[in-house]
């Protein structure tokens, strides 16, 4: 947490702007799954109503035909690759049920499977991209070169990937601190939220460490680098956030047993259902017929809308409400979590430091209007955060003039300037009222002083940022400012406990006494503050470990490694980091923290319903497939059975578009 007050000036707000890292984002239409699924699905919506209005042959012929190739394709490819390694997969099994469908009549059975698959595996590859995408945004976070200073003290620009531990390098106002290290000499603040999460920037003395990728503030800093530039926190975010990607892989062993099992079962039960008859003397015809229907019967056209329809109708309904499901697998994963953690600065709270208290002193002829107002005026100028906090809380009473002469600025100390002939100074306690350690005191330790030095402790003890206002030398009051707690934050905290039966727990690089404070106001006894992002994802997979799926909410860069290692993660969309935003499973777009339980209630529901389809379409498979072998089952009958048994299940899941699906959030 900062104690002081900074000025940004226009050259370092630009350096800070120019340092910002490019957005990578891969086009959707660029990758080939995409580009298949969308002209599968194009040919099968200009097929459609040709078939369906009894058009000719010719007309939705060559349409579906190509919604076949186009969208099958592909997995019809990985599957003879699977098959040459003696393994089957359901992706084969769908198009060799859909060309079976076809092959007997059922052309737009068939095509709608084609459409679905495409569909996800365009989906599945797209998030693979987006991530990639991310991580190496991440990389441009830290500077290409820095300022490296030779033994004779001269400069040298290098290439900040061949820095050396030992080194020392020079952190000019408005730069990225090029490596890890720690600060020889110069006194600064520097803002290390992408690490961190700390809303404000802190102060950055000799001894203190510094980060690569952060921002400097308008001191320059020599800095000792402590790490190689390839073990740096910011290379090692890069390197979890890939391995924890890696370890999401849609397909899971037992996925892969079950679509083994019953991929070879279903070929071999229809290669029976031809032959075995044939043997005893049936003709080729009666045969092939029985072969085909029990092949229609038997698809899992039916197994397959039982998940996708709920999950998607799930997907639908939370994106109205401002929640964003990266896929159908996300959707169903949200609802598992059985542990909630939960990120502080940006998540719990609003992510921007607001006043909270405004406390002139006796004596001083000011109320609490024309205290503020005098802070304002003087720190109109700067762009420091704790300055636009005191600023935008004047301005919501009242104008402030921006007449202030003499403006100045320290580093860790605060601002000052001339206001109407007197000499306002505003800043941390620890410089203005008790001076820096090994200098002489700022002030005389009178009545004054010690009241507003006792002012200001209170303050601090209750989790505030104190801000010291003096005038012509005297103190004449002090500030409080923090960042604020969502108005919905209790409501969140309290919801997920009863969803996931336990407690969330307060993940946060913020200091232990600010976390305790907000943490005791929510209700969560179980804190760990002071971490970094290595720390929380160390955190996350400790608990995976236990057996607890974790889910992660989160804002930004020092939260991605937590969120790509949890069982689930969701973002926070409005201040989010891009690299949060695409680590994350699912992103908060409104940036209500409120559809965070909403949307794992939805994903409950979804879970439950694709119980209740796979239930149906397994009785369906079950009766009509026991019928074609024990019996003769008309061909007609077996096709409305199959499908009956689809909408059936398409329709159930369906329901989940409905307004009234949506969990409606705790009134806090």
């Amino acid at each position: 947490m900062s104690s002081g007050l900074e000025q940004r000036t226009a050259p370092a707000a630009a350096a800070t702007r120019r340092a910002a890292p490019p957005v990578r984002r891969t086009r959707v239409l660029a990758l080939p799954e995409a580009r298949w699924a969308l002209a599968a699905l194009v040919l099968f919506l200009l097929a459609l109503p040709a078939y369906l209005s009894g058009g000719p042959a010719w007309l939705w012929g060559p349409l579906f035909a190509g919604c076949y190739a186009a969208g099958g394709w592909e997995p019809g490819k990985e599957g003879l690759k699977a098959l040459k390694g003696r393994t089957l997969d359901v992706d084969l099994l769908m198009v060799v049920a859909a060309l079976g469908a076809a092959a007997i009549g059922q052309v737009l059975d068939g095509a709608l499977l084609i459409v679905i698959f495409a569909t996800s595996g365009a989906l599945e590859a797209l998030a693979t991209a987006r991530t990639a995408d991310s991580v190496r945004g991440l990389l441009d976070l830290a500077p290409p070169t820095a300022a490296r200073i030779r033994a004779d003290g001269t400069e040298e620009e290098v290439d900040a990937a061949r820095l050396e531990v030992g080194d020392t390098i020079l952190v000019r106002p408005g730069e990225r601190v090029g490596a890890d290290g720690r600060v020889l000499a110069g006194e600064s603040e520097v803002d290390q939220a992408t690490i961190t999460g700390e809303p404000l920037p802190v102060a950055r003395l000799a001894g203190d460490e510094v980060f690569a990728g952060t921002v400097n503030g308008t001191g320059a800093l020599r800095v000792r680098v402590e790490r190689d530039p390839a073990d740096s926190v910011i290379a090692r975010i890069v390197r979890m956030v890939e391995e924890a990607s890696a370890t999401k892989a849609p397909t899971q062993l037992f996925i892969e047993k079950v679509e083994q099992r019953y991929s070879a079962g279903m070929v071999l039960a229809t290669l029976a259902v031809f032959a075995v008859p044939l043997a005893f003397g049936d003709d080729l015809s009666s045969a092939l017929l029985r072969a085909m229907t029990f092949m229609i019967v038997a698809s899992p056209c039916a197994v397959v809308l039982s998940t996708m329809p709920p999950l998607l109708s799930a997907i639908a309904n939370a994106g109205r409400h401002g929640v964003l499901a990266k896929s159908a697998v996300v959707m169903e994963r949200l609802g598992q979590a059985d542990l909630a953690a939960l990120d502080k600065t940006g998540t719990l709270t609003e992510g921007t430091p607001q006043v909270t208290d405004v406390r002139p002193l006796p004596g001083s002829g000011l109320d609490r209007d024309a205290l503020l107002l005098l802070a304002a005026r003087a720190e109109h100028p700067s762009e420091h955060p704790l300055a636009r906090a005191v600023v935008a809380a004047t301005r919501e009473r009242q104008p402030v003039p921006g007449d202030a002469t003499g403006f100045s600025s320290l580093p860790g100390r605060g601002v000052a300037a001339t206001v109407d002939g007197q000499r306002i100074e505003v800043g941390s306690p620890a410089a203005l009222l008790r001076g820096r350690p090994g200098s002489e005191p700022a002030l005389e330790p009178g009545p004054d002083a010690i009241a507003c030095a006792g002012e200001a402790a209170a303050l601090e003890e209750a989790g505030r940022t104190a801000v010291v206002v003096l005038r012509d030398g005297a103190p004449v009051g002090v500030l409080g400012i923090a960042d604020r707690l969502r108005p919905d934050a209790r409501a969140t905290v309290a919801a997920l406990a009863e969803l996931t039966g336990r407690s969330p727990v307060l993940l946060t690089g913020d200091n232990e006494r600010a976390a305790r404070r907000l943490a005791a106001e929510l209700g969560i006894t179980d804190v760990r503050a002071g971490l970094l992002p290595e720390d929380k994802a160390a955190a996350v997979r400790a608990w995976e470990a236990e057996g607890l799926k974790v889910l992660v909410v989160g804002d930004g860069v020092n939260d991605a490694p937590a969120l790509a290692a949890a069982h689930c993660g969701i973002a926070m969309g409005k201040a989010g980091s891009d690299l949060a935003l695409e680590a994350a499973d699912a992103v908060v777009v409104r940036d209500e923290l409120a559809a965070v339980p909403a949307v794992v209630a939805l994903s409950r529901t979804a879970r439950r319903l694709v119980v209740q389809n796979l239930v149906i379409a397994a009785a369906f498979i079950t009766v009509l497939a026991a019928w074609d072998l024990v019996g003769t089952l008309p061909l007609p009958l077996g096709v409305a059975g199959h499908e009956g048994s689809t909408l059936i299940v398409g329709l159930n899941g369906l329901r989940l578009l409905r307004e009234a699906a949506w969990p409606r959030p705790a009134v806090p």
